[in-house]
């Protein structure tokens, strides 16, 4: 049967909780926090759990079916980032005195939301990539190296892009390298820390879903639809 005209019992779910974080972690970066030895914006405390899911996506349906997940939640972002900078340019109703409080933490300037697709795009589309690629050079053996391996190269694509276009000339140079080497290594390590999760998901997706796919004739190009 064609990939295309599969029904797939999970796929939805799992595409719901991958945008509903990529969305939840954009807000959350509006904030820079300390974590222990790391320092980095809010949002790196959710934001790679989509590069867990976008694992498990490539793993069990391939890139094809990941790389619509994808776009979906690239286009959601833009949708929530404009919604959020025209609902701040409109004339406040009186007696309402948050303004400044909108502003300051879902004020998206443009830079921050061109930052953040960029970003996010690249990153992902990198890491199910590497994931389909690895998954065939393996037979779909050792799972852990492709999960581990494909997260080394989106998460410092995305982290690196993020931080340089989001924050350039705004940050002195030696915080946007301590910015990007704690989301880096911050992001990876939670992908060692979710393996044996990412293993019992993937197992059971299989399982149930009857689909261990491979890219063997994959287009992998991110703009096509065939």
């Amino acid at each position: 049967m064609n990939l295309s005209e599969r029904n797939y019992k999970y796929l939805g779910t799992l595409s719901v909780f991958f945008v509903s974080i990529l969305l939840i972690s954009n807000v959350a970066s509006t904030k820079i926090v300390d974590f222990g030895q790391f320092t980095f914006d809010g949002g790196t405390l959710l934001f790679p759990l989509s590069y867990i899911f976008g694992d498990i996506l490539t793993e069990v349906y391939g890139y094809k079916k990941t790389r619509d997940v994808i776009w979906l939640g690239f286009f959601s972002a833009l949708m929530m980032s404009i919604i959020f900078i025209i609902v701040g340019k409109l004339p406040a109703a009186a007696g309402w005195n948050n303004q400044a409080a909108y502003d300051a933490i879902l004020g998206l300037t443009p830079r921050i939301v061109i930052a953040s697709l960029i970003a996010y795009a690249c990153g992902n589309f990198s890491n199910s990539f590497v994931l389909a690629k690895m998954k065939l050079w393996t037979g779909g053996k050792y799972l852990w190296t492709r999960t581990i391996g494909s997260t080394v190269v989106g998460e410092l694509i995305d982290s690196t892009l993020f931080i340089l276009i989001a924050f350039l000339y705004i940050f002195p140079s030696s915080l946007l390298f301590k910015l990007i080497i704690s989301n880096y290594i911050f992001k990876t390590l939670v992908e060692v820390v979710f393996t044996p999760i990412t293993y019992k998901v993937v197992n059971f997706l299989k399982k149930n879903e009857l689909e261990d796919y491979y890219d063997k004739d994959t287009n992998f190009n991110p703009f096509t639809t065939k």
